[in-house]
């Protein structure tokens, strides 16, 4: 089993250093939005072929820029990816646009750099040079310790990214090791999990994470930002990026805290797989959803995605439709079930819940219908509050309390 990380770490670059740099950037976002460039067709076509666009472009990047050539080639995977999405986009009737490269960053792998326990050697448009990390003074409990220092991790790349409002330098290095896969657990139950804005996560356990502090700090970077809006000088616009950089990272520890929490309940109840609600268009579906929330829930689920990993617990999303109208008793679908956003009750059975508990058991309940439909290694039932249940409802015997 394959384990990946991408660990944020802080590099030492002095003047002349950073001079060389900052001119190896700018060829190197040139030559990215040459291939943007090159890709649009006169008849209005847009190509998105790798190699196509190598052979387009490939020679012209080497004679009008001074890039290592694993640089060039960089530059344009990167293009060909921004392009590909934005034609996704358009095939789904969206409206999108190609492609500009400004945001300041360098990819690099094992040909165009060297990384060491304590520094990186980086290729530049003349000459290497060697930037150290910039680390605590102790390591402990941190991803460098975790993730570099290991022999079995192997760092196979980096993206530079430099930090103009602070003047600093980042290695975002990406490491790779190889893990014994975990031993299968047998007779597997389904962790069902709904997300919300009330409730950034509920699990059909019964555990909920409340969205009180996500909003919280959102109004109050708000407030901040909307303050130095007004001001509108230099200072003022780089403190707003300060502070978006500091909301980004607030946010970031505390949906960590809560995909350690679901991992752990899953791992805590023998669950073989946790099951999320589609992602897809979730801001356009839930109502009262900002694009800050559609972005924790995408976050949330892929730190679930990959600490579940881990622990050999699989993540799988499935359709949520009228998984909040549905009782998760008796199976009865009806908008009325939900008179307000908290309170569920069952026009037909009766069954009184919060509503996103019993959301939580519904999304359960879809992978695991969804997984009995195929061969083998199915789950047995959807863990709840009182132990688990199956499909339709029929309680099954496991020893786990709550």
């Amino acid at each position: 089993m394959e384990l990946r990380r991408t660990v944020p770490v802080k590099v030492t670059v002095d003047p002349e250093q950073a001079t060389l740099l900052h001119e190896t950037i700018e060829q190197f976002l040139w030559a990215a939005n040459y291939v943007v460039d090159r890709a649009r067709q006169a008849d209005g076509y847009v190509l998105t072929q790798s190699e196509t666009l190598h052979e387009r472009t490939y020679e012209t990047v080497r004679d009008n820029t001074d890039l290592h050539a694993n640089h060039v080639q960089a530059a344009r995977r990167r293009a060909c990816e921004a392009i590909t999405a934005t034609v996704t986009k358009w095939k789904q009737s969206k409206t999108a646009s190609l492609p500009t490269f400004s945001s300041p960053f360098l990819e690099y792998d094992k040909r165009s750099a060297t990384f060491h326990d304590s520094c990186a050697s980086l290729a530049t448009v003349n000459g290497r040079i060697e930037v150290s990390y910039l680390l605590p003074s102790n390591t402990a409990d941190t991803p460098h310790e975790a993730y570099i220092e290991p022999e079995d991790h192997e760092i196979t790349g980096a993206t530079l990214h430099y930090r103009d409002h602070s003047d600093e330098w980042y290695l975002h290095l990406r490491t790779i090791a190889e893990l014994d896969a975990p031993d299968p657990v047998e007779n597997g139950t389904v962790l069902g999990v709904d997300l919300g804005v009330e409730n950034i996560a509920v699990t059909s356990t019964g555990m909920f994470w409340s969205g009180t502090e996500l909003d919280h700090w959102r109004r109050e970077y708000e407030k901040r930002r909307a303050g130095l809006h007004r001001c509108g000088s230099r200072a003022a616009h780089e403190m707003i990026q300060s502070i978006g950089q500091k909301e980004t990272g607030r946010f970031t520890i505390l949906l960590h805290r809560i995909a350690n929490g679901i991992v752990e309940e899953a791992a805590d109840r023998a669950c073989s797989h946790i099951a999320f609600e589609d992602l897809t268009d979730i801001r356009d579906r839930m109502a009262g959803a900002k694009r800050l929330h559609a972005w924790a829930f995408r976050q949330l689920y892929a730190f679930v995605e990959y600490k579940a990993k881990e622990r050999g617990v699989q993540v799988e999303q499935v359709d949520p439709k009228q998984t909040s109208r549905r009782c998760s008793t008796c199976g009865h679908t009806d908008p009325r079930n939900r008179p307000t956003q908290e309170r569920f009750r069952c026009r037909a059975c009766g069954y009184e819940n919060h509503a996103d508990y019993n959301a939580a058991k519904n999304i359960g309940y879809e992978l695991l219908r969804n997984q009995n439909g195929a061969e083998g290694g199915a789950p047995v039932g959807v863990r709840v509050n009182g132990g688990a249940m199956t499909a339709s409802g029929a309680d099954i015997a496991l020893p786990i309390s709550g």
